[in-house]
Formats: C-alpha cells, sequence, structure tokens
C-alpha cells in the first residue's frame, strides 16, 4: 500500500513539475489580405459598435447584456458584456490607436475564468491592400498552463481569430 501511494505522489510531482516548466506566454497571431486600403479597414477595428458585424469577440447570445463606455471609439473605448451561454462576461478597452495603422486592446474577462488579454491589431498598406494581423497575448498562471495542455487554447483563439478575420474581409470588402 505505501509503495502504491509512493507511486501515485511521485507521478503528481511528476505531473506537477512538467506543467510548471511549460511556458506561461501564450501568444496566437493570424493574419489576412483585406481587398481594400487599411483607411477603409481601419474603423471597423477602431469602433466596437462595429465589431458585432465581424468579430467572434462581440457576438453573444441572444440574453447577453452589452454596454459601450468611455470614448466612442478609438483610445479609451469601452465594450462590456455578460453572456453566460456563450462568452461568459468581461470588459475589453482600447488603450491605443494609431491612424490606419494599429489598435491595441485590453481584455479582462472575467467569467467563466479570469484571463487579461493584450490584443494587437497590425495594418499593414501593399498597395490597394491592407494586410491585417491580429494577435493575442497573455501570462498564463499554473492553472492556465495545466488547461492550455488539456485543450489547446491556442487552437481554439486561432479559430476565432481566423472566423473574424475571414468575416471581416467580408464585411471591409463589401463597403464602396
Amino acid at each position: 500500500m505505501t509503495l502504491i501511494l509512493l507511486f501515485m505522489l511521485a507521478a503528481l510531482s511528476g505531473i506537477i513539475i512538467f506543467i510548471s516548466l511549460k511556458s506561461d506566454k501564450f501568444h496566437v497571431a493570424r493574419s489576412v489580405i483585406v481587398e481594400r486600403g487599411p483607411e477603409v479597414v481601419y474603423p471597423f477595428i477602431n469602433d466596437f459598435h462595429k465589431w458585432r458585424d465581424w468579430s467572434p469577440l462581440a457576438t453573444p447570445s441572444a440574453n447577453a447584456s452589452t454596454a459601450f463606455d468611455g470614448s466612442p471609439l478609438g483610445a479609451g473605448a469601452i465594450y462590456q458584456w455578460a453572456d453566460d451561454a456563450r462568452l461568459g462576461a468581461g470588459k475589453m478597452k482600447i488603450i491605443e490607436s494609431s491612424q490606419n495603422e494599429r489598435v491595441i486592446i485590453k481584455r479582462h474577462i472575467k467569467k467563466p475564468l479570469e484571463v487579461i488579454d493584450d490584443i494587437s491589431f497590425n495594418l499593414t498598406e501593399a498597395g490597394s491592400h491592407t494586410e491585417v494581423i491580429w494577435e493575442v497575448n497573455r501570462r498564463l498562471d499554473f492553472i492556465g498552463k495545466a488547461a492550455n495542455l488539456l485543450k489547446s487554447s491556442e487552437n481554439r483563439a486561432g479559430a476565432d481569430l481566423e472566423a473574424g478575420l475571414k468575416r471581416l474581409k467580408v464585411v471591409v470588402e463589401q463597403t464602396v
């Protein structure tokens, strides 16, 4: 019996050490080429009111509550949501906005688990096209590292970014 307990303790210790040694950095980035200039793309990213048209981060369920606060767009704009069905609860705030070039957002998810993300959109002009790069960065605590091992958060987040960028491309390219 003692040998079994020692083996289980050693196995548990090994798992804890393995998880602890994993990187605490979470980074996901995806990009898309949009057939419009950055001056057409930028307003769709810089204004949370327009996110519902394209972003999976702003498409809550029918029973969700959402609110806008702060500046109407650009630095200081705030979007809050509470959605028990799909997105949990949290807040996004634009902390930096460079006309037609970059938007940086701090996202604080409060439910179902507390997570703080640094999100950036970088727009690079290429003739009459724009490359949009959407990045999400966060620091993982022990629970975050373990959860990432069990269900790859990077794959799930990457799928959300890809879906959002595809939708952004469609919405922006329909703009005259």
